[in-house]
């Protein structure tokens, strides 16, 4: 049997990845510190099967781990200071916590006596500096040769983090994968991203009301949770994914932020006027993932619309947040 330690496992993307791993037959042990992620009714599921472990730690604490088996199969590396107020608000923080984090989770992988897979998620944001700099291809390919946004600046703390963390994982040794999510989107995912943002703000809306759209002409293409985490499933268990990196997103259709905004007024079923507002500084102006190598590796091609699954977002943000008393993440 597969056995799979994941850290932040109770966050947006590892909740709904450990739900599928153990439909899948594999044990999961779960580290979280809470701090963003929620023990909601998704995780009380996964605690309720007798292959599911959960663990309150805290990975910044070289220590936290020492008391952690080596039978695992996989180490899934979640657990990070991620999103754009956080990278904002506190960059030093994330650059220190986010590599001592990945140095913790790594020493624990490298005791592991069968080890077949690490797992380490990166971000779209280390295409940023190439942007900025240089010519990036669009749609983006893996081998895009990698720049750094100026030093000094908050925003280029995480995507640095992540660059760093390719690199140690690369040269740890270890037999790894490694993804680039480019803008997930779904249930559970909290509120201090676009599109439960957006779904918010035009639910509270009254018909002719003016919604302001900020970066409203950047563009962007939206990846359900459930594409997501299978495209992850198959290339964590395959040997098509061994010593790899690999977009995670979806090529097509790229839409603005005004589009967006558009989409999901109709989904709320809401005539909202739609103005531009400020662009949000470092935000990237276009970003769109070449998913030709990941395609190949894994089979699969996303089956979830953008209309679909902004619909599927909608119905659960509605039921379990704006007209319930649910807390989505942190």
């Amino acid at each position: 049997m597969n056995h799979a330690l994941l850290t932040g496992g109770a966050g947006f993307i590892g909740g709904h990845l450990a739900r599928r791993l153990l439909d899948d037959g594999w044990a999961v042990t779960m580290i979280d510190n809470l701090s963003r992620g929620v023990n909601d009714e998704l995780v009380a599921s996964l605690v309720s099967d007798d292959r599911f472990d959960l663990r309150i730690a805290d990975l910044r604490d070289p220590s936290a781990l020492d008391d952690i088996g080596d039978h695992h199969t996989h180490v899934i590396h979640f657990a990070a200071l991620l999103g754009v107020q956080n990278v904002l608000d506190r960059p030093y923080a994330v650059l220190r916590d986010n590599v001592s984090m990945l140095e913790t989770v790594l020493d624990v992988a490298a005791r592991q006596r069968a080890l077949a897979r690490f797992v380490f998620p990166s971000t779209s944001e280390v295409y940023v500096g190439t942007q900025q700099s240089f010519e990036l291809p669009i749609p983006s390919p893996e081998t895009t040769p990698l720049a750094i946004s100026p030093l000094e600046h908050p925003r280029t703390s995480y995507m640095l983090s992540k660059i760093y963390g390719e690199a140690l994982v690369h040269q740890s040794g270890l037999p790894f994968t490694i993804v680039r999510p480019h803008n997930f989107y779904g249930p559970r995912m909290g509120l201090s991203h676009v599109v439960p943002q957006l779904l918010e703000r035009i639910h509270a809306s009254a018909d002719g009301d003016e919604l302001v759209v900020y970066s409203i002409d950047h563009q962007r293409t939206f990846c359900f949770i459930d594409d997501a985490v299978e495209y992850l499933s198959r290339l964590i268990d395959s040997p098509n994914g061994l010593d790899g990196t690999f977009n995670i997103g979806v090529q097509s259709p790229e839409v603005t932020i005004g589009e967006l905004a558009q989409l999901l007024a109709d989904v709320v079923g809401r005539q909202v006027r739609i103005v531009a507002g400020e662009t949000t500084p470092g935000s990237p102006p276009r970003r769109c993932p070449d998913m030709t190598a990941t395609i190949a590796a894994t089979g699969y091609e996303p089956q979830v619309s953008l209309l679909e699954g902004t619909s599927r977002t909608f119905a659960w943000y509605r039921d379990q947040v704006f007209e319930g008393d649910r807390v989505s993440a942190r």
